[in-house]
């Protein structure tokens, strides 16, 4: 196998989403052939549950790199605690038009505005009931971009029971800056009202299924703490099992000036690291103990993995990281949180 290192110069060359398609379609190879685990290193067993779920590890895939959950046996092999993949929608669409995706390799960032792209959930569905494996696996849903605001609940409502037997947990992305008015959903009465219809459909998908499935809340680096404080409390009224921090932000402050940093979008990488943990920081302040908070934003190697736990996540996830560092991140992160918490646990006792 090529080594990320060596690759990367190949894929930067071309359109970052032209590289991100011929990536994928490199690991599906690989993994066919049993190679994708030697991208990634020997994979950390250091096992976790949360939210009532076993995780492998404590490091896992963000939403958005697999949409389609077409690449769930490949990514799995590159030896994540969990995968969550999506975003998809109740009808398939096709996004915002291309160019979407954007780099701006002075900062290890990117920039997107893919506009919750996929094939639909019926599509999605076939797909994850073909792969084999059998990890935690997140289901990241949303709403179609034409349904108007006011009935985003029902696309919701109709991703949940889609997925709900396939999903290891659910999470609601209300966060994506890409989908018109999709943020204005954190709003409190917006959000209590949307929690409100999913969780009452929940309880009824635990009955007819006889197993309850949790729920996670994504929201964006872009909230202040009245707005981080109402959303704690909406969390735990309703339930929810986990919040996972953060999405993009919209912020442009620290790649000013940079090719790319004007285009309209979502802004990841390590300029919403430090976002993304004022954010973790301040739900753990507002949330009871142990609430399961997952960590993403900014994540470039195990000292950025470790700040996501010190600033009070549980656990954490990589997307950009991976596109600036490659497989090898994986397992270096997973190491150091096993690591850390093994000294965290002997400093206790």
């Amino acid at each position: 196998m090529i080594p990320y290192a060596a690759a990367r110069p190949l894929l930067f060359a071309l359109d970052p989403e032209t590289a991100h398609e011929l990536t994928l379609r490199a690991l599906d190879g690989a993994a066919a052939f049993g190679g994708a685990r030697a991208l990634a290193g020997c994979p950390v067993d250091d096992p976790v549950e949360v939210m009532g779920l076993r995780f492998r590890n404590r490091v896992g895939l963000a939403a958005g790199l697999d949409k389609n959950a077409a690449h769930v046996d490949a990514l799995a092999a590159l030896g994540f605690g969990f995968l969550e993949v999506g975003t998809v929608t109740p009808r398939p669409q096709p996004g915002n038009p291309r160019p979407r995706l954007f780099r701006l390799p002075q900062r290890s960032a990117l920039i997107n505005r893919m506009g919750f792209n996929n094939d639909g959930v019926d599509a999605f569905v076939a797909n994850v009931a073909r792969a084999r494996w059998r990890g935690v696996l997140g289901i990241n849903i949303g709403k179609n971009a034409d349904t108007p605001l006011e009935r985003a609940a029902d696309d919701y409502r109709i991703g949940l029971e889609r997925v709900y037997r396939h999903a290891s947990y659910v999470a609601v992305n209300v966060s994506s800056p890409n989908t018109a008015k999709l943020r204005e959903l954190q709003s409190h009465d917006a959000l209590d009202e949307l929690l409100e219809a999913l969780c009452t459909r929940r309880d009824e998908l635990a009955r007819e299924h006889a197993r309850r499935v949790p729920l996670a809340l994504k929201i964006a680096p872009d909230l202040d703490d009245a707005q981080i404080e109402a959303i704690a409390e909406l969390l735990v009224r309703h339930r929810i099992d986990a919040v996972i921090a953060t999405n993009t932000t919209m912020e442009r402050e620290d790649v000013a000036g940079l090719p790319n940093a004007a285009q309209s979008g979502g802004l990841s990488g390590a300029p919403v690291f430090e976002a993304s943990n004022r954010v973790i920081r301040a739900l753990r302040a507002a949330l009871p103990a142990g609430y399961p908070i997952i960590g993403v934003g900014g994540i470039l190697c195990a000292d950025d993995a470790r700040a996501k736990l010190v600033a009070g996540a549980t656990l954490v996830q990589l997307y950009t990281g991976l596109i600036y560092r490659g497989p090898m991140l994986i397992g270096e992160c997973a190491r150091a949180l096993r690591d850390a918490t093994r000294v965290a646990v002997a400093r206790a006792e």
